[in-house]
């Protein structure tokens, strides 16, 4: 298998080493003449392996962009999730309920006094992780909404722009009226 061609030809008799030899230096000043230029087929060839090297090259780019795309993504994700984590408000025997909604659906979280007032206040907010809610403050909540706002669902923050225009101002909400 190891053998070219020629020596295939000339194990089986029917060439001779002269007719060999004299097809090696034809070859040899084939390729002097034309000054070392491959031929137009050679030149095509190499020309589709180069576009080809540049594809592949180009859908690795990709890939290594889309990789370290969903590793940042990954990344901010645990790290939203670390800060929740480790900056809730512990909601030990909360009795009175309070709702908010999650997209299109109305949920319950029930809280104690303090957070609740909290909550009105805009002291606290509720954020999502994963499946839970969990109470955090408002600067947590600030920096949870910078990376992520989506998670935010409540966070009651008093704007001075809206209080201006408000007609209604002037009139306090009662402190017992829930909702």
């Amino acid at each position: 298998m190891g053998n070219s061609l020629q020596e295939q030809l000339l194990k089986a008799g029917l060439v001779n080493v002269q007719k060999v030899k004299q097809t090696r230096t034809d070859k040899r000043k084939q390729v002097k003449q034309s000054g070392g230029q491959p031929t137009p087929e050679e030149q095509a060839a190499r020309a589709a392996a180069d576009r080809e090297r540049a594809a592949k090259i180009e859908r690795d780019r990709e890939l290594n962009r889309q990789r370290q795309e969903e590793a940042a993504r990954r990344a901010a994700e645990n790290e939203i999730r670390q800060l929740i984590h480790t900056h809730r408000v512990v909601r030990d025997k909360g009795d009175l309920a309070y709702n908010f909604t999650d997209g299109s659906t109305l949920k319950r979280l029930y809280v104690n006094a303090e957070q609740h007032a909290s909550l009105v206040a805009g002291r606290l907010a509720i954020v999502r992780q994963d499946t839970f809610y969990e109470l955090v403050s408002a600067e947590i909540a600030e920096r949870i909404q910078a990376r992520n706002a989506a998670l935010v669902l409540v966070f009651n923050r008093a704007t001075d722009s809206n209080a201006a225009d408000d007609p209604y101002a002037a009139y306090q909400v009662p402190d017992d009226l829930m909702w």
